[in-house]
């Protein structure tokens, strides 16, 4: 099913709504430029028909022009020899002929008139086709941009998932770093804190074996 149905439809159509209601506008615009340009042959069909009907009307007219002379011709040298029944005869022929020209000559007004018609339409069509066909070209430089910004975005986004998986993995490294250092200190002060508290321990001996020595001299003042 075409998109349009007759020439008028074309001329009166608006490229522009047709192209917003269409779910894929590069297709649509295809489809009217190949419609068009079918019209287009057609219309160029029938002025080339046309044409050739003009130029055979006019070799006919032509023809019957001179048939016409040649009965005026005719009629005169009747009457010339004093016979005026055949130059009423030949005038009768020649009356003929001429309302065959009048028709021919309206028929050629007609094809004159038609051709005219055509050309405008030609006209017409070519500027439609032209501006569908600069419609196309503007879809496809605009469907041309989308796809390199859409690849141009797709390629940063990459390129910003990447930089942040670094980012992650420098940070990660960094934690890293410093939790071993953290576990190293931590495992320093484990040591001394050991040894402090076992120092307590000896301390403690000391005293207690310190105030035994004591208790015992104590004694032995008593005795002596």
């Amino acid at each position: 099913m075409g998109i349009f149905s007759r020439f008028t439809d074309i001329i009166n159509s608006n490229l522009n709504a047709l192209l917003d209601r269409a779910e894929d506008p590069q297709k649509m615009i295809r489809l009217i430029i190949q419609e068009m340009e079918e019209t287009l042959v057609e219309v160029r069909s029938s002025s080339a028909r046309v044409i050739a009907d003009r130029k055979d009307a006019e070799r006919r007219l032509a023809r019957v022009r001179k048939e016409v002379d040649d009965w005026e011709a005719k009629a005169k040298l009747a009457l010339a020899k004093d016979r005026e029944d055949l130059a009423r005869a030949a005038l009768a022929e020649k009356q003929t002929l001429v309302e065959e020209a009048d028709i021919l000559q309206r028929e050629c007004e007609a094809l004159d008139d038609h051709l005219q018609q055509l050309s405008e339409e030609v006209g017409q069509l070519q500027s439609k086709l032209n501006d569908a066909k600069a419609k196309q070209k503007a879809l496809v430089m605009r469907q041309q941009t989308v796809t390199t910004r859409m690849k141009t975005r797709r390629q940063l986004h990459r390129e910003n998932l990447q930089d942040a998986f670094e980012k992650f993995e420098h940070y990660e490294r960094r934690m890293d770093s410093m939790e071993s250092e953290l576990e190293a200190q931590d495992l320093g002060r484990g040591r001394d804190l050991a040894q402090e508290i076992d120092s307590l321990a000896e301390n403690d001996a000391v005293n207690a074996e310190l105030e035994r020595l004591k208790a015992d001299l104590e004694k032995t003042d008593k005795k002596g």
